[in-house]
């Protein structure tokens, strides 16, 4: 594009996937709970995006007869949209098959999706862009050929017919819109993905290299006789009619949205046996596994957004839209992944490549899409926005994009490193859990406190995997109650933020070392927090559930008084008092009952330990808390960091059990017999459990518990 082109624009969009799974329907926007959060209207235009793909799904507004429409939901947030100047893409099916007298294999549905289409435009006049149909190919797809959505089908031909029908949908959709409105545009979505694959295997990655065009050739009438599909098609059961008038061409896109993954580049391999962890599947002539070309070494040079746009420009030479940009990943990933597209987009334009904005897609999050919606699991992605909370809180994503949606230069030590995608161990013939690159030492590292820590060597071992350059220091390198030292270590290692996990972590010896107690727990912080204030660099430290004296009668949530009932609590309670009266960016974390797959010193571990042995183990049913799995507390704790949060959090795994409950748990769990677990006598009730007014941030206490039982490096040395 010319240097008068208009700049990259930041558009947003909602996952707003309303999909048949059986006899029932998920809604995202309703899991994602978008709606009912009007509010999110506004954080989109404080986000500053210029356009919104928002929906307008056919289930959501005539579910049960085509006569019967709803549009009350809608009608609120488009006006609010409207009243923000923030442009709308009108989404009319997503992933779906239409409601329920209908579906993607219907003959009647093009001209059922034409007549809601026309009754949606003449709500909504104004709206100049849509999209009927999102991804027509990937919904036909996983629909009809892979049977994971209705109508559950499983054949090529069914494929070829929900396609065909869809594209047909699509283009008497846009017709009936540009009754009302003349100058409406088309934008079609698609995943244009492309498959690599070994020699033996080339075949099939050509029929998939030239499948993955079909929705956008079927459209801008390019399947005429002699199309590699033509045949296909009508061998299917599409009819000649239907193809001869796609082949018209009025069905052309007027912008082609660009939807692309790090998972939306495949790699075909024969040779199974290299991948034991991935099942694999057949075609009916070869066997074979089907993976992520990010993970295969020697392709790293023909993959990435930038290319697989060019490719599509080369191709249509029409206007290009990156209409979704996410992946399911920590922070640092996610903004990393973000950055990445920009600056393809960017690249592509230099070289004349039509591309107009950048969609950050699933602003509001999702849930369960790592199993294409097949299974009920609750797993939440956070998008721009955490929504674990009544506001939704940008994270640093959303901080990252409102910077690259204002032309301006997006930099934080996290883009030191490169992603997951780009690092060492990433690929199958190598996978290990470190994977920094081996030369670090130009990237701004972390600075961590406590080396010799179950939590100090937790978070030095998850960001070495999650590539986040660190420093972990001993007392010796940096003892946190000596201004000296901590003065000398941050002059060293110039961190941009530090956590701190050192401190007097005995609780059964604080009251007769008291002096010894506070000073780790106490003095240590203030004086680290002083000295961050000074550099400006931000604190985490972490404080406790024992600031409480568990008489409150409810799990306790952030705003409420502290109450000490303990020396080791009271020192904790005295250390978050004097880091919010400094003022500085410390973030303190109140957690309760840590345990981790990587340490023998921990309850769970303990219990098994000696149930295996035959020993008794003595537990509490009156003292209640909140256990939590060091994995989960530490991955939480460094997004919370890199979304710039501050002030007191409670991060604990959703639950609260009393010791006893707990150890029967784990006990069952790890299939030992929980026949020696007694109760403790004569000690008075406490629920010292935690929960949050800020967000609920980590798993349920089972699931977390199924891991470490599964995956504790401790427990495999006792079997």
């Amino acid at each position: 594009m010319t240097s008068s082109a208009p700049p990259l624009e930041l558009w947003g969009g909602v996952e707003c996937t309303v999909v048949r799974i059986g006899d029932g329907f998920r809604d995202q926007v309703v899991e994602t709970g978008h709606s009912a959060r009007l509010g999110d209207v506004d954080a989109m235009a404080e986000l500053g995006v210029k356009a919104v793909r928002y929906p307008i799904v056919w289930e959501t507004v005539a579910p049960q007869t085509p006569t019967e429409l709803d549009f009350s939901w809608h009608d609120k947030r488009l006006e609010r949209l409207k009243e923000h100047g923030i442009r709308v893409i009108g989404g009319l099916v997503h992933h779906g098959s239409g409601p329920r007298y209908t579906s993607l294999l219907d003959p009647k549905f093009p001209k059922l999706l034409a007549d809601y289409a026309a009754k949606v435009a003449k709500r909504y006049p104004w709206i100049e862009t849509w999209t009927p149909v999102n991804e027509p190919l990937t919904t036909a797809r996983f629909s009809c050929l892979y049977g994971h959505w209705y109508p559950h089908e499983q054949s090529m031909e069914a494929m070829f017919r929900a396609l065909a029908i869809e594209c047909h949908g699509t283009l008497l959709a846009m017709k009936a819109i540009r009754k009302v409105n003349v100058h409406a545009k088309l934008m079609v979505t698609e995943d244009l993905g492309k498959t690599f694959a070994t020699d033996q295997l080339a075949y099939q990655a050509e029929h998939e290299n030239q499948r993955r065009w079909l929705s956008l050739d079927l459209l801008s009438g390019r399947v005429v006789p002699g199309h590699p599909f033509h045949q296909w098609l009508v061998d299917s059961g599409v009819s000649e009619e239907v193809l001869g008038e796609l082949a018209m061409g009025a069905g052309t896109p007027d912008l082609i949205g660009f939807n692309h993954y790090l998972t939306s580049e495949r790699f075909l391999d024969h040779r199974t046996q290299r991948y034991r962890d991935v099942e694999p599947g057949s075609n009916g002539r070869d066997t074979y596994v089907d993976v992520e070309a990010v993970r295969v070494d020697q392709l790293k040079r023909d993959l990435g957004p930038a290319k697989r746009l060019m490719e599509v420009w080369d191709r249509y030479r029409l206007p290009l839209v990156y209409s979704e940009v996410h992946h399911g990943c920590t922070r640092e990933e996610q903004v990393r992944w973000l950055v990445e597209v920009w600056e393809a987009c960017e690249k592509v334009r230099r070289k004349g490549a039509d591309v107009r904005a950048v969609t950050l897609w699933s602003m509001f999050g999702t849930v369960d899409w790592r199993s294409l919606l097949t299974r009920r699991e609750g797993v939440f992605d956070v998008g721009a926005f955490d929504t674990r909370a009544d506001k939704p809180r940008p994270t640093q994503v959303a901080k990252a994009a409102a910077k690259l949606g204002r032309g301006e230069k997006f930099d934080h030590p996290l883009l030191d490193l490169p992603g997951w995608w780009r690092r060492p161990g990433r690929c199958h013939s190598r996978r290990r859990f470190d994977m920094l690159p081996s030369d670090c030492s130009h990237a701004r590292p972390l600075l961590i406190t406590g080396a010799t820590g179950t939590l100090g060597m937790a978070f030095s071992r998850i960001c070495a995997h999650r590539g986040l350059a660190h420093v972990l220091t001993s007392r010796a390198e940096l003892d946190i109650c000596d201004e000296a030292s901590i003065a000398a270590a941050i002059d060293k290692y110039k961190p941009w933020a530090i956590i701190n996990t050192a401190g007097f972590v005995r609780t059964w010896e604080a009251e007769q070392k008291a002096d010894e107690c506070f000073r780790a727990n106490v003095t240590g912080p203030e004086m680290l927090a002083r000295a961050c204030k000074l550099k400006g660099i931000p604190l985490v430290t972490f404080s406790s559930d024992l600031v409480f004296d568990g008489k409150l009668g409810r799990s306790y949530v952030e705003p409420d008084k502290t109450a000490p009932a303990c020396e080791y609590g009271r020192s904790k309670a005295e250390a978050e008092s004097r880091l919010m009266e400094i003022g500085a960016d410390s973030l303190i974390v109140r957690t309760s009952a840590f345990f981790g797959p990587w340490d023998r010193h921990n309850f769970l571990f303990n219990t098994i330990e000696r149930l295996k042995r035959g020993e008794d183990v003595v537990a509490s049913d009156k003292s209640i808390v909140s256990p939590t799995y060091v994995p989960d507390l530490v991955q939480a704790t460094l997004d919370l960091l890199l979304d710039e949060e501050k002030g007191i959090w409670h991060l604990t795994n959703e639950g609260a059990v009393s010791w006893h409950e707990l150890a029967q748990e784990v006990a069952s769990i790890a299939k030992v017999a929980p026949g020696r677990i007694r109760l403790s006598e004569d000690e008075d009730e406490a629920d010292t459990s935690l929960s949050s007014n800020r967000g609920q941030l980590l798993r349920p206490l089972p699931q977390a518990l199924d891991d470490f039982v599964r995956h504790s490096e401790a427990l495999r040395d006792l079997a």
